[in-house]
């Protein structure tokens, strides 16, 4: 691949990652609507991984609390900040992990790879994060994490596997509608995509990295330091924004994109 298309791709993971409009549904329309070859999943797999470093280094405090939380959870307590964190984050990743292997498995991931799906997809969640948006309270914090609500906001991230939900904002849609405040909601959200990249990138990762040969792995490598960059402006820029603006300029985003999108793929 050209270094104008890995840079294309990194730049379009990094800011919709963590952005609630869906990195998978850019990454699969990029090919569709430019032209240009399909980047593979193992270029996806790998700016994916990009953007989890990311995350770690800006929430860097949070994810230092909940390693040293899991050999406290080994021995079978729950009693500092980090063990409830680890255990959150483990019991929010279970859905989405048994959810993608059978996606993976029987094919079906390959059938949602559409843009009528990810028309509607990118439509319809947009209206459900305006309407949980609006209409929820704004009261809770990561402190108020328990494992009820880790078990409902996994079960809406597992929703995220379908092209075009975008993982970041289907789970926060499911925090606000719990009453997490905005920035809140967007942190629990961030730390959640930790596990659930570590996750399928082992999934999809080891089995196309046997088959790569030197020079996609050195591509896949040049995708992944872009797309750190790239995420780690996009997300200090989102969480500085959510201090004074709500999500809505996102779903008015997502609702002109999914039309437009529903329109080409049943004109076509």
């Amino acid at each position: 691949m050209s270094l104008f298309h890995l840079f294309i791709v990194a730049i379009i993971q990094g800011i919709t990652e963590f952005l609630p409009i869906s990195s998978s549904g850019h990454l699969i329309l990029l090919p569709a609507l430019t032209g240009l070859e399909d980047q593979g999943q193992l270029i996806d797999v790998a700016v994916h991984v990009g953007t989890l470093f990311a995350v770690i280094l800006y929430f860097w405090k949070d994810v230092r609390e909940g390693l040293l939380g899991l050999p406290v959870l080994a021995c079978g307590h729950v009693n500092t900040p980090g063990a409830r964190l680890a255990l959150g984050l483990i019991i929010a990743t279970i859905p989405t992990v048994l959810f993608g292997a059978l996606l993976h498995f029987t094919g079906l991931s390959d059938m949602l790879r559409s843009m009528a799906v990810i028309g509607w997809t990118m439509l319809g969640f947009g209206i459900v994060l305006y309407i949980m948006d609006q209409r929820g309270p704004s009261q809770k914090e990561v402190k108020d994490w328990g494992p009820r609500d880790a078990l409902i906001l996994g079960l809406w991230q597992m929703l995220a596997l379908i092209p075009g939900t975008s993982r970041s904002g289907i789970t926060i849609t499911g925090a606000r509608q719990l009453g997490y405040t905005r920035e809140e909601g967007a942190r629990i959200a961030m730390l959640m995509s930790i596990p659930t990249i570590i996750a399928s990138g082992i999934l999809l990762g080891t089995e196309m990295a046997v088959e790569a040969n030197a020079a996609v792995m050195r591509d896949a490598g040049i995708a992944a330091a872009l797309a750190f960059v790239s995420a780690l402006g996009a997300l200090t820029l989102m969480m500085r924004l959510l201090r004074s603006v709500s999500f809505t300029p996102y779903v008015i985003y997502r609702v002109i994109l999914g039309v437009i999108l529903l329109v080409i793929a049943y004109s076509t």
